[in-house]
């Protein structure tokens, strides 16, 4: 199993990774939940085909930062749905990264950028 030193505190995470280890937080979700609350958290800009969310799940899977659980609530079928959640070195890779980006913004906003209009999504 990875360890946080496979993890280099300046490499930065994608943005799909980021998304979903962010949404898997607080709770397990189920892929379609993932799907959807990545959609809404980025306002829309980021939409995962179900390759590349299962293609980057398997890849959390192998790193050790998420795993299968059962979802509690299950679908009409009664058949109980996989669902995932963050594990420690997840949360750790994810605060990891909160930090970096937090630096990030930190020494941008000590320059003189002019108008903050790119910290209100214009992208300009």
């Amino acid at each position: 199993m990875p360890n946080l030193v496979d993890l280099p505190s300046n490499s930065p995470l994608t943005e799909v990774t980021y998304y979903i280890l962010l949404i898997l937080s607080p709770q397990p979700k189920h892929g379609y939940a993932i799907m959807k609350d990545v959609q809404a958290l980025s306002s829309g800009r980021v939409i995962l085909s179900t390759g590349t969310l299962y293609g980057a799940i398997k890849r959390l899977l192998e790193q050790g930062w998420i795993k299968r659980v059962d979802d509690e609530a299950s679908n009409d079928s009664g058949r109980v749905r996989k669902a995932y959640a963050l594990t420690k070195l997840g949360r750790r890779a994810l605060e990891a990264e909160v930090a970096r980006l937090y630096r990030l913004v930190s020494a941008a906003s000590s320059h003189s950028l002019g108008e903050p209009a790119f910290f209100e999504g214009s992208g300009e």
